[in-house]
C-alpha cells in the first residue's frame, strides 16, 4: 500500500467512526435518559429510538451489500424505519447500539483490507470507497437530527 492509500484510508476511518467535524454517536447519546429514546417532539415524525433504529437498519444493509453478493436489502422506506416510537426495553436499546457498533467494526475491517476502489461485482457502480462515504454521511445526518430532538428536549 503506497502513503496516499494509506492516507486515504486512515481518513474515511476516521469520518466513518465521526469526531473531527462530526460528532460520534456515541457521543450524541451520552447522557441521554431513556425516558427521552421515544419522546417525538412537536412537528417532528420520529424519535431517537426511530433515528437510532434506521442508523443501525441502514448502515447494516451497506454494510451487507458489501460483504454478500447474494443480500436482499430491506423495503424501503418501509422497513428502514421502526413503527414504535420507543424500544420495547433497555435491552433493545443496548442490542440496537451494539450491532451498529459490530457492523461499523467489520466495515472499517474490509476498508482496511479491500480494495475501496474496485466495483463490486454485483452492483451497479458502487464500490467501497462509495458506500464507506454514504455510511459516514448519512450517519453524520441523522446524527445530527438526534442533537437536534435532544435539544428541544433539553437534555443535550
Amino acid at each position: 500500500m503506497n502513503n496516499e492509500h494509506e492516507i486515504i484510508i486512515d481518513e474515511v476511518v476516521k469520518l466513518l467512526q465521526g469526531g473531527s467535524a462530526h460528532i460520534s454517536l456515541k457521543g450524541a447519546l451520552k447522557g441521554l435518559p431513556a425516558e427521552a429514546r421515544g419522546a417525538t417532539p412537536d412537528k417532528l415524525p420520529y424519535s431517537i429510538w426511530q433515528l437510532v433504529e434506521h442508523i443501525r437498519i441502514a448502515q447494516w444493509d451497506m454494510v451487507q451489500f458489501c460483504l454478500n453478493a447474494n443480500h436482499k436489502s430491506p423495503k424501503w422506506p418501509d422497513d428502514y424505519w421502526p413503527k414504535e416510537s420507543s424500544p420495547a426495553d433497555d435491552e433493545a436499546w443496548e442490542n440496537s447500539l451494539k450491532q451498529i457498533d459490530n457492523d461499523l467494526t467489520e466495515f472499517i475491517e474490509l476498508v482496511k483490507k479491500e480494495d475501496i476502489y474496485k466495483k463490486l461485482p454485483h452492483g451497479n457502480g458502487q464500490t467501497i470507497l462509495r458506500e464507506a462515504l454514504q455510511i459516514a454521511d448519512h450517519n453524520a445526518y441523522h446524527i445530527s437530527e438526534i442533537i437536534v430532538i435532544r435539544r428541544l428536549q433539553d437534555n443535550y
